[in-house]
């Protein structure tokens, strides 16, 4: 069973069939939606629904980050109605490229979503006073825990006790970094604008890491290696994704994703309007369509994922359902730290801080 990390996403995206097709003179065509978004987004049933309640023709390009803004740049926001970008994957590209267009929050049913999402995704979505994303699907990393060690770990830190010596895994990766952070006390993405104050937070950072190596069983790089190692036990605590924790626990109860006590990290795919959307009518119908919670239940059943729709979790298959209740509770949900747009050059920091715990002894 494979863990569903965000680059294994990107590297394992389809890219669908085409682009609408053209009208010749004196004939009219179907309303149509061109919708680009990730796998698992747009499941055949959902669409099958939708097209039959609408009557609009949906037409599904699978893409990731990348190839939607290369997409969307090459034609100025033109060839779609609607995108799926990640939420901190937006305000830059806008300032940048201009492929998308502001959101008219009055045409979405935002009854239906979380408001702390929809809170986080205006944030991190907002440019010259406007927003340009509306939350969609979601997940987070923070801890797998085995019961027999649940009481000495609750957050990132906890990794660092000697009652897990030896027992403990985790990437040498920006997440680590910015978990580390919060557990200790620290936010480091308010300290995204001052460069000398979050170089502060690294350091402090980077010392913690170097002082927990001796805890560490081994730093995993991909995740069949992390769930081999807690289905084995030779790992009995990780920071890991939601998604994986939730697949070993439907093998073993025994193993639990827990939100930690700072706060679980967290990505949003968003719904995005391109610049040139020849039917936003359309684009604003499926985005209330798909966030009715029975619809978008389907949509978590089909990714893994989690969506911004209240109440969803009603209606996903069982042992999905309370392997996500048992993790997450409303304060949970509440406390969730949402990546914003990471700064230029904090990246090369983060990465030297990074080669220096890998490095010493």
């Amino acid at each position: 069973m494979i863990m569903p990390s965000r680059s294994t996403r990107n590297r394992a995206f389809l890219l669908s069939a085409a682009l609408a097709t053209a009208s010749f003179s004196g004939t009219t065509l179907a309303e149509e939606l061109r919708l680009i978004t990730w796998g698992g987004y747009a499941p055949d049933d959902v669409v099958a629904q939708f097209e039959e309640e609408t009557g609009i023709d949906v037409q599904v390009t699978l893409s990731n980050n990348e190839d939607m803004i290369s997409k969307l740049r090459a034609t100025g926001g033109a060839g779609f109605d609607l995108a799926q970008p990640s939420q901190d994957r937006v305000v830059g590209v806008q300032r940048q490229f201009n492929i998308y267009k502001p959101i008219d929050f009055s045409r979405v049913n935002t009854d239906q979503l979380q408001p702390s999402m929809v809170k986080a995704t205006q944030e991190s979505t907002e440019l010259d006073g406007k927003f340009y994303g509306v939350p969609s699907v979601w997940g987070t990393s923070g801890l797998i825990v085995h019961s027999s060690v649940a009481d000495i770990v609750s957050d990132y830190t906890d990794l660092c006790d000697s009652g897990v010596e030896g027992q403990v895994s985790y990437r040498l990766k920006r997440p680590t970094l910015i978990g580390f952070a919060f557990a200790m006390g620290m936010d480091p993405f308010a300290a995204y604008d001052n460069r000398d104050e979050y170089e502060t937070i690294m350091t402090k950072v980077e010392d913690k890491l170097i002082d927990c190596k001796s805890n560490v069983k081994t730093y995993w790089t991909g995740g069949d290696q992390l769930l081999a190692l807690l289905r084995t036990g030779e790992v009995k605590a990780a920071m890991a994704w939601d998604a994986g924790g939730w697949s070993l626990n439907a093998e073993n109860p025994d193993i639990r994703f827990v939100a930690p006590e700072s706060g679980a990290l967290g990505w949003i795919d968003t719904f995005a309007i391109p610049r040139r959307s020849e039917n936003e009518e359309a684009a604003y119908k499926w985005i209330n369509f798909v966030m009715q919670p029975e619809i978008a239940a389907r949509i978590t059943n089909a990714s893994g994922n989690f969506t911004a729709s209240k109440g969803a979790d009603e209606f996903v298959k069982a042992d999905l359902r309370d392997a996500y209740r048992e993790s997450f509770d409303d304060a949970a949900i509440n406390n969730i730290k949402w990546y914003p747009p990471v700064p230029p050059g904090l990246e090369t920091m983060e990465g030297q801080v990074l080669d220096r715990v890998q490095a010493a002894n």
